[in-house]
């Protein structure tokens, strides 16, 4: 298998749009479509095609680190069509790779249905905004429109550390840096403490990864700067919960202080498959941090944070299940979808059946029980 085949497979995710292409020993190429996995009509991958299919997209320093480490993951332009971010690992003694498609083209706000307050917290001078969501829920589609709002509309230092870089920004209004972790900086952390010496006004931290990083974004929010990370955390609650837990025990106290003057908002999105049209749509959980929010991060109250974001609606606050329920009553997203991706399924259950809706009522018992 040559060149010219990775060619006509990327040339395949591009024209469907499709979000990933997954290549492993003993099955065809597959593709992941609106989120459901399909297999392309070609011949079944044996350990010989897979060489030929990584030789042909990997930099060799990567293909050193896939031999000693049994892994590696870059990005790639492919032209000016696409850039793809790509995962390579090791099973069974075989490669195998996963190429995810970053669309080239940066959304608008309204494209991706991002809460219209999102607009009046990004022109803050300070603080963290954090976003959050499980692997491939749009995280990073979200931050990249928000960056570029930020470099359309104001005169600001733009610097990213990002592993790896996914979509390109160039200068508009802002002087945007990206920084790459393992190509042009080790570590996140790494790149934290560097990146205050360089006049910032924005930071993007591809990943709070880490207690370190944790500690420096804080501590860049708190100075004065506008730092936005990332958390593969459910929910605006739990969120906070985790960057607390992380802190030794001795420390939490401060923490909750200093997150407490210091977080802007949390922003928890999940990626549904849509109902009414191919394609995909987002759900989010917003917490906006106010004077009476931050009181209870304080106090450590944060088990209280669900019914104040219930109650704080006139500050564009949002709980998911909610959201998730609009999408379910506009027709936009199926039963089955809200329930999977909810955080109460038993109760969105009831609520479908008061309304007169239908689930497989066994399944969702299981879901609940689950979810218990």
């Amino acid at each position: 298998m040559s060149t010219i085949q990775i060619d006509r497979l990327l040339d395949t995710v591009i024209r469907q749009d499709c979000s990933d292409l997954h290549l492993s020993v003993g099955r065809p190429p597959t593709v992941r479509l609106n989120g459901k996995l399909r297999s392309l009509q070609t011949k079944v991958l044996d350990p010989d095609d897979m060489v030929a299919l990584m030789k042909s997209v990997t930099p060799e320093k990567n293909q050193q680190e896939l031999q000693e480490m049994g892994g590696t993951d870059f990005g790639f332009g492919y032209g000016d069509q696409a850039r793809f971010r790509v995962s390579i690992f090791k099973q069974k003694g075989h490669v195998s790779m996963v190429l995810r498609l970053i669309p080239s083209r940066l959304l608008t706000f309204e494209q991706i249905g991002l809460p219209d307050i999102v607009q009046e917290l990004v022109r803050r001078p300070r603080g963290l905004f954090v976003v959050t969501g499980p692997t491939g829920s749009g995280k990073t589609t979200s931050l990249a429109t928000m960056i570029d709002f930020i470099n359309t509309n104001f005169d600001r230092h733009i610097v990213t550390a990002e592993d790896p870089i996914e979509y390109y920004h160039v200068h508009k209004k802002s002087v945007v840096n990206q920084r790459e972790i393992g190509a042009d900086v080790p570590s996140f952390a790494e790149a934290l403490r560097r990146v205050l010496r360089s006049d910032p006004d924005v930071i993007l931290v591809g990943e709070m990864r880490d207690l370190e990083t944790m500690e420096a974004a804080i501590r860049a929010a708190e100075t004065g700067h506008l730092v936005f990370g990332t958390l593969h955390t459910t929910g605006a609650a739990g969120t906070i919960t985790r960057i607390i837990d992380a802190f030794p025990t001795n420390q939490q106290a401060q923490v909750r202080v200093q997150l407490s003057t210091s977080l802007l908002c949390v922003l928890s999105q999940q990626l549904l498959a849509r109902n009414d049209r191919p394609g995909r749509v987002a759900a989010y959980e917003f917490l906006v941090v106010t004077p009476a929010i931050a009181n209870l991060i304080r106090e450590n109250k944060t088990f209280r944070i669900d019914s104040a974001i219930q109650t704080g609606k006139k500050f564009g606050m949002q709980l998911l299940d909610d959201h998730l329920w609009q999408l379910y009553a506009a027709g936009v997203i199926s039963a089955e979808e809200m329930i999977d991706k909810g955080k109460d399924p038993g109760d969105l259950a009831d609520k479908v059946h008061r309304s007169g809706g239908l689930v497989g009522r066994a399944e969702l018992d299981e879901k609940a029980d689950d979810a218990e």
